[in-house]
Parts: C-alpha cells; structure tokens; sequence
C-alpha cells in the first residue's frame, strides 16, 4: 500500500514539474528543443510536393528518412498535420497553421547560415504578371543584379492567378501583380500607376480621329487570356462603356496581341508600360484616342500574411520602389 502511495505521489509531481515548467530551466537554461530544422523542411517540403516520396527528393533524403521525420515532428507537436487523400498528404487545420511559421523559421535559419558567408545562399524568388514581368520588371532585375551580384533573383511569369498561387504556396518569396484582386493569405498592397489603352494596326481606320463608343463596338477584340489581371480590368472597362464586346482572340502573351493587332486582327486593350518597354518601336501599331474614360489601375506587391519578411527581400522592394515600412 506505500509502495503504491510513494509510486503515485512521484508521478505526481513530474507531472507537476512539467506542467509549470517555463521559460527556462532551473539552471537558467532554456528548455531543451523537441524539433529540429531537419524535421520542418521535410514538412515544408511534403505540405508543397504533396508526400514524403517527393518530399524526399527535393530534401535528398530517403523516403523512409523522410517519413520518420515527419512522423517524430508530429510526436513531437504531439498532433496531426496531414490527411491523407488517396496517395497524397493534405494539409489539415494544424498543418495550415504551422506551415506560414515552419517557412519563417528555416529562412531566418538560412540567413542566419549564411551570416559570415561571402555569399548570399538562396537566390530570391519571385513572381510576375505578364505585363510587370516582361516589361517592367527586367530592368529593374538587371540593375539589382550589377549592384548585388551575390542577390541572384529568380523571376517566374505568369498570369495574376499564377502569381497568386505562387505566392500562397510559399514557392516564391514576393510577387508583383496587375488586377485588383484579394486572397485570404495574401496582402496586397499598392505600388505603380498604369493606364490601359486602346492599340490598332497603323492605318487602321479609326486611327484619324476619335472613336465613339458604337464604333469599337463593331470591332473584333484581341484580349488577354481569362485569370489574366489585364484581362480583369479590361473587361470591366469595356462592357461598362460599350454596348457590346466582341472577342475574337484570347491569347497568353503581349508580344502576341501585338503581333495579331498588328496584321489588322482587331483592336487590344494594353498598358502603356507595354508600349514604352517595346525597344523596337513597333510602327505597325497606334494608340487610339477615344471618348471613352481613362482606364487606370494600381500595379501591387503581394506577400505572404505569414511569411518572415527577410532583409534581401526588403532591399530588393525597395530597389523596385516599394516601401517595406509599409508592407
């Protein structure tokens, strides 16, 4: 009966001690890590790449490695973080909850390795839409790329809806994008001025004077694809002035409608930023005046909620004439 009495009064108290151990230790000391950066890139990897078999590849690790991994960071957290969906890991609520902070950590880690290096390790990724991207974007890298050769970036290009993606999955560190847009992960904010304007073939008809409203109606449209920010604020411009739109090309690229336009395909609705990066000087192209209203939009930046804002990331934004302050 003692013996049982004694046995119960020591699990007890370690179950005390544990409950209301703090901050440190008795010595002073921190308490001991139960994870391990190991163990949060093989999460990071597999909440991207969808399972430990891929997960593995992108870490260079066996699979089997990869598993235990993941499965002692969840002992350790002491929950689950993924469900399985046939042959692929899903990210549930504590997987999405972890996943902005397991990001954060390895980069500050990764700055943190790379302190006393000579260079900086990872390059910078980042993600465009086609008109930033293949227009405005470039010149900007070129420049970064002179002053901070050891800052390589990586730039991707897609649509808006790419961008987007990227950026939400964490596979790029910033991205620039063209149409409002809003995602619950993402914050958007404010950087250049743009106006979209109305192109024609050179000669084209409406090319002598102003165009009313009922004459671009009986035009055919070469437009930017659907999910494209252009494409967004095109469609909001025209049908909310014309009486009908009639879309005869939807293409992926500028360098396209142009080119389409410039064979006497139809009209374009294009940035100016498009037409002043054209190095040639296409004069096979005009801009129409119109009576319609002027088209403005705000280029943005989009970050991560929970993303670490890190200090090449910072730089470079402010290279591209955002203001991380108020990002």
């Amino acid at each position: 009966m003692l013996d049982s009495l004694a046995e119960k009064k020591k699990r007890t108290i370690r179950f005390m001690v544990i409950e209301n151990f703090d901050q440190t230790s008795a010595a002073g000391e921190a308490p001991p890590l139960r994870l391990t950066l190991r163990q949060l890139g093989v999460f990071v990897a597999t909440a991207r790449a969808g399972s430990t078999r891929a997960a593995a590849e992108r870490v260079a690790r066996s699979q089997s490695a990869a598993s235990s991994a993941l499965a002692d960071l969840e002992a350790a957290l002491g929950a689950t973080l993924f469900d399985r969906v046939g042959r692929r890991l899903v990210l549930n609520e504590n997987g999405r909850a972890l996943l902005p902070r397991a990001q954060a950590l390895l980069e500050q880690a990764g700055e943190l390795q790379g302190l006393l290096a000579a260079a900086h390790g990872a390059p910078l990724r980042a993600a465009a839409s086609f008109t930033i991207g293949e227009y405005l974007l470039p010149a900007m890298v070129s420049r970064w790329a002179r002053a901070r050769p050891d800052s390589p970036v990586r730039l991707r290009i897609g649509n808006t809806a790419d961008v987007l993606a990227a950026v939400a999955d964490f596979a790029v560190d910033v991205g620039f994008i063209e149409g409002p847009q809003t995602h619950p992960d993402l914050a958007i904010h404010p950087w250049l001025e743009d106006e979209l304007v109305i192109v024609a073939a050179a000669g084209h008809a409406l090319a002598r004077g102003v165009a009313t409203p009922r004459q671009l109606a009986a035009q055919t449209w070469v437009l930017r694809e659907v999910g494209s920010g252009t494409r967004q604020v095109t469609d909001a411009w025209l049908m909310g002035h014309l009486p009908q739109v009639s879309v005869g090309y939807e293409l992926g690229s500028t360098e396209a409608i142009k080119r389409v336009v410039a064979e006497g395909g139809g009209l374009a609705c294009l940035s100016r930023h498009a037409l002043a990066g054209d190095a040639s000087g296409d004069a096979r192209l005009c801009v129409l005046r119109t009576r319609l209203p002027a088209a403005r939009r705000r280029l943005s930046v989009v970050l991560h909620r929970g993303k670490h804002l890190g200090d090449v990331t910072r730089a470079f934004l402010r290279h591209c004439g955002a203001d991380p302050a108020a990002l």
